[in-house]
């Protein structure tokens, strides 16, 4: 193994620091010498008293070993253009991986491995396996992921704790002074997502490099205003020699790259948030990031097992994520209910609310491309593995979605992939967090998109609100306007509008 670290890496833009100081060499070569031990024993096993052994009349693993991953999924066996077969193969190997309870021979736990998305060694080997606030705190995806169905939300009894920190990080404390706490968002319609995202990543920046050319061009400094879909991103000042001036840009980061997924919008990828979440929540370390490439060694959390997850087994775990249907709108059987649900679209109207929560955004392709165009080091991008392609239109909820005059996918997420100030002097329970994440100011926050929200309380990125009526109550900032329209509604007409809210499911 390696002495010392050779891992400076930049992942969104930060330096990780080294990945293995000299103090921890002794301690490093003794867990790789057990592992090698471990790994003599377990070839010469009796096959009847060893649990990891293979049967001995069938070769295969023994019905009752304390294992969730029997075998790894091979990303050459799924790429190219995949067709209807691969695909369910692949989103089926996903789906075990979402729900397997991760053990310690599979590789959970990383005793010398902190939680943070850059791979990063403890100072010294955590003192228990298990920790509510910095992980592991989880054995399995499902285990947040299930309101109401598998892939779902998460009760706040499951809320997390993002702390953005690179060094030691064990805390076992709630206090905000050290990690934000985040309610669990559900995945249905995550595939979607992505790909609006992709798309509108790649509008913003055309619109960049039209502006750079026409100052070019000219020899005058060219102001744009930024927009795709329909959504607003600011302005942007493109200079003759090549230089933009990114203060006028609002609501995306400055690379004009939109990370539509978590409260704050920071991730770029379902690739990039499930390897982030495997290590985070289950110490289970995708070799992608955590492996010889970027840490120099093949077990970077020592826990005697390398290579814990492959680049096929993140396949599959994001292909079983795009695959989840898109919320719908359901229409009630009672009349009373209708009547009032149609109402209350016409309250969400006129209040503005769909200023931000717009009702669909236009897609142009459900091609899925994984690894996908726009992640960082760390995760696979585009031509760096075995690439997979396969339309989302083979599932067969694509069949109802519904198309515009342009012919392209209309996408009904009650968002606009956007973030906003969310909160005021006044109004200001949204905007009281003491951390920022990923330099997202503290009162800004995503759009979340209202599609599901039926079926996803509790609410707010804390998920302390228990009702639709407080997160409306909730809102400031750019907000504010839409919620004063709400609070001088009469009592029947915020019903209303809760009642048609209440028509935003996922279906089991």
């Amino acid at each position: 193994m390696k002495s010392t670290a050779a891992c400076l890496i930049t992942l969104t833009g930060l330096i990780a620091p080294t990945c293995i100081v000299p103090g921890w060499q002794v301690l490093a070569a003794e867990l790789e010498t057990n592992s090698q031990t471990n790994s003599q024993t377990a070839t010469t096993a009796d096959p009847e008293t060893d649990t990891a052994a293979a049967h001995p009349s069938t070769g295969t693993a023994a019905p009752w070993i304390e294992k969730a991953v029997l075998h790894h999924v091979e990303a050459n066996d799924f790429r190219g253009q995949l067709d209807k077969q691969a695909l369910l193969q692949l989103i089926d190997s996903g789906k075990q991986l979402f729900n397997a309870r991760f053990t310690r021979l599979d590789g959970a736990g990383r005793p010398m491995a902190t939680q943070a998305i850059i791979p990063t060694k403890r100072k010294r080997a955590s003192r228990s396996v298990f920790s509510r606030t910095a992980g592991l705190d989880a054995n399995a995806c499902a285990s947040c992921h299930n309101v109401p169905v598998v892939g779902g939300a998460g009760d706040f009894a499951v809320n997390v704790f993002v702390s953005e920190g690179f060094e030691h990080t064990d805390f076992d404390s709630t206090d905000p002074q050290f990690s934000n706490e985040r309610n669990t968002n559900h995945l249905f319609g995550a595939g979607l997502v992505e790909l609006l995202a992709r798309e509108m990543t790649r509008e913003l920046r055309a619109e960049r490099t039209r502006a750079l050319a026409e100052a070019r061009i000219t020899g005058e400094r060219v102001r744009i205003a930024l927009s795709a879909k329909g959504v607003d991103y600011g302005t942007l000042l493109a200079y003759p020699d090549g230089r933009v001036d990114p203060t006028g840009i609002e609501g995306v980061d400055h690379d004009l790259v939109l990370r539509p997924f978590t409260h704050k919008g920071v991730m770029t990828s379902l690739r990039q948030f499930t390897i982030n979440a495997l290590n985070h929540h289950h110490g289970m370390q995708a070799e992608e990031r955590f492996g010889a490439r970027w840490t120099g060694q093949a077990d970077h959390d020592e826990d005697g097992l390398p290579n814990e997850i492959s680049a096929g087994d993140v396949s599959a775990l994001v292909a079983w994520q795009a695959s989840l249907a898109p919320p719908s709108e359901k229409h009630p059987v009672d009349t009373r209910w209708q009547d009032a649900a149609i109402a209350g679209r016409r309250h969400f109207d006129d209040a503005g609310c769909n200023a931000c929560h717009l009702p669909y955004l236009p897609l142009t392709s459900l091609e899925f491309a994984d690894p996908g165009p726009l992640d960082a080091a760390g995760t696979l991008r585009r031509g760096e593995a075995s690439d997979a392609v396969y339309s989302l239109e083979l599932l067969d909820w694509a069949a109802r979605l519904k198309r515009d005059e342009n012919g392209h996918y209309k996408i009904p997420l009650f968002g606009d992939l956007k973030r906003h100030v969310i909160a005021d002097r006044q109004i200001a329970s949204l905007g009281n967090e003491l951390l920022s994440q990923r330099f997202v100011q503290r009162n800004v926050f995503m759009t979340t998109e209202l599609w599901g929200v039926a079926s996803t309380a509790p609410y707010g990125h804390r998920g302390d609100l228990t009702t639709l009526t407080d997160i409306i109550d909730a809102h400031g900032g750019e907000a504010r306007a839409s919620r004063d329209a709400w609070k001088a509604m009469t009592a029947l007409q915020q019903n209303q509008l809760i009642a048609w809210l209440k028509t935003l499911v996922i279906e089991p």
